[in-house]
């Protein structure tokens, strides 16, 4: 279980932003487009400059490896980068039961990449990312390409694995009606700050 801190973080015209998360919680983040929260989600995976500080367990982003700190605390970006022709080579090793609960067969993992559609690729995303365990996850709009249906069905299994493993989550999101569904705590972003917004 992990707890995740923001101390006076600051990029470009964002900030300076403090936040605290603690085991389990889910924050969603809203704002209009432009108004920083991609840039925000980078920053706190240490893929973009700033000032300020970020701490996992107490433990500050600067004095952790870059690539340690990007495993534990994992960006999934509104559109996800492939680098093999394949699905399954992707993936080291991979739980068959959230393949199925994001509704896919094993078969997938043979499928080329060029093939599969964008709603299938930003699912199989979240698949890669959740593969690697991460402490804490930053999510950017993880459903923006979804049907209901799907969009459902990812919204489960961020939910359990949150449960399960402890992970904080930061949720960007423009549909106020999934932030209060899935969230613990929902905030704004606007002219570079973040203010929590009433339920």
């Amino acid at each position: 279980m992990s707890q995740l801190r923001l101390a006076s973080l600051a990029v470009h015209n964002l900030g300076p932003i403090d936040l605290e998360l603690a085991a389990h919680d889910c924050v969603a983040l809203s704002g209009r487009s432009g108004s920083g929260k991609s840039l925000l989600l980078r920053a706190i995976a240490d893929l973009e400059p700033h000032t300020g500080e970020v701490f996992l367990d107490g433990v500050a982003c600067a004095s952790v490896a870059p690539w340690q700190w990007r495993s534990q605390v994992c960006l999934l970006p509104a559109e996800s980068q492939w680098w093999y022709p394949s699905v399954g080579e992707h993936f080291r090793q991979l739980d068959a039961g959230w393949l199925e609960q994001l509704g896919f067969e094993a078969e997938v993992l043979d499928w080329e990449v060029s093939r599969c559609s964008t709603g299938e690729r930003q699912r199989l995303a979240l698949l890669r990312l959740l593969s690697r365990r991460p402490l804490a996850l930053l999510l950017d709009e993880p459903t923006a390409n979804l049907d209901p249906e799907s969009a459902a069905r990812v919204e489960a299994l961020i939910e359990s694995y949150r449960r399960a493993e402890g992970a904080p989550v930061i949720w960007v999101s423009h549909d106020r009606a999934q932030g209060q569904r899935v969230a613990t705590r929902h905030y704004v972003l606007s002219t570079g700050q973040l203010r929590e917004a009433s339920s």
